[in-house]
């Protein structure tokens, strides 16, 4: 008897397959070329990377090389361990690293939103369950419906959201800008540049010293930044003197003395490149690698044709201030998401409807 594993073939007609991933990939590729803060990309590529997986995973089963076919079903196997076992502690993680944020940071309430987060996902199906047992059956579930569905539509754009971000870390502009604006972030006492404002003017720095070095094309960088009510000297300034200290020459930076928020970044710059000699320039701002997507998204509503490259920040800071900008862009789409939310809700009474009417 044969004790040789019994190989099953893929038809060929199921290698056409390929064709899909292809076609998503080559339209993402086509519409992040030409807006690359548009979340709709963010379906795409996920339509591109799921079905690509796919027929990967097709190909590989097709390809009948034991080896391999063993090692990407443990690997899978793993990762699908590991998403869950997120899954599962999602909630404590999120009070850890609340934990750490009430250590290193101020107790704000944007600073605490991961603690919010943790405590709502552990308490409130608790309190949910309790409050079903004494309502009718209509409501119960209406309270079962309703909230599930709103948590998937948020969480799927909270997703997409994350897609986009993480694909933007990868801009790689080349060295030949004419303008790097970097956006101001609040000063320490009044007038002292914060780490976390010191990340991002050195690394626009970096990139300017690097293109000096390497194609010698001469370049301004602006630094964005109004004067707060508890500054003394506005952030721009103190920037532009921050900069200076670490190696750029005076010549080569302006200030921007005037904006209170990062859509005025963008705008004010822009009034500073227009008055400037060069017709077309090329430009890209620097900012916190949290906050590249959103400041991408403020600098098309200026009109401003600029990209963005992120400095980096402190671990434990990058989840609350991921969902900072998440709500930040969701608040920005109120009234659509209102919509939907709405819809949602008929949605939701339709279903009760169709439940109590056939069980009665």
């Amino acid at each position: 008897m044969n004790n040789a594993a019994v190989w099953v073939p893929v038809p060929a007609v199921f290698y056409w397959g390929w064709l899909v991933p292809i076609f998503f990939g080559t339209g993402f590729g086509w519409r992040y070329h030409r807006d690359k803060v548009r979340l709709g990309n963010g379906i795409w590529f996920s339509l591109f990377f799921y079905s690509f997986l796919t027929m990967l995973a097709v190909t590989i089963l097709g390809s009948n090389i034991h080896w391999l076919i063993i090692v990407s079903g443990t690997l899978f196997v793993l990762l699908l361990l590991l998403i869950g076992l997120i899954f599962a502690l999602q909630a404590f993680l999120l009070l850890w690293n609340a934990w750490i944020m009430w250590r290193h940071e101020s107790h704000t309430l944007a600073n605490m939103l991961t603690l919010y987060l943790g405590l709502a996902i552990l308490i409130l199906p608790f309190i949910g369950n309790r409050v079903s047992q004494y309502v009718p059956q209509p409501v119960s579930n209406f309270m079962a419906i309703f909230p599930n569905l709103v948590i998937l539509y948020v969480g799927f754009w909270f997703y997409n959201y994350l897609t986009m971000l993480a694909i933007y870390q990868f801009n790689w502009p080349r060295l030949r800008q004419d303008y790097i604006i970097v956006l101001g972030a609040g000063l320490l006492d009044g007038n002292r540049v914060s780490p976390l404002l010191g990340q991002r003017i050195m690394r626009g720095l970096r990139f300017y010293q690097k293109q000096q070095r390497k194609t010698q094309h001469p370049a301004i960088m602006i630094f964005s930044g109004g004067q707060g009510g508890d500054e003394t000297v506005p952030e721009g300034q103190a920037m532009l003197d921050y900069a200076i200290a670490h190696g750029l020459p005076a010549s080569a930076g302006w200030a921007e003395t005037k904006s209170k928020t990062t859509l005025q970044n963008m705008q004010f710059s822009k009034q500073l490149i227009d008055q400037g000699p060069i017709k077309q320039p090329r430009t890209i701002f620097v900012t916190n690698n949290y906050h590249t997507l959103r400041a991408g998204m403020f600098a098309k509503q200026a009109g401003l044709k600029a990209d963005g490259i992120g400095a980096r920040t402190a671990r434990f800071f990058l989840p609350d201030a991921i969902l900072r900008e998440y709500i930040a862009i969701f608040v920005r789409n109120k009234w659509w998401h209102a919509l939907a939310v709405m819809g949602l809700l008929i949605m939701s009474l339709l279903l009760v409807w169709f439940d109590a009417y056939y069980a009665g």
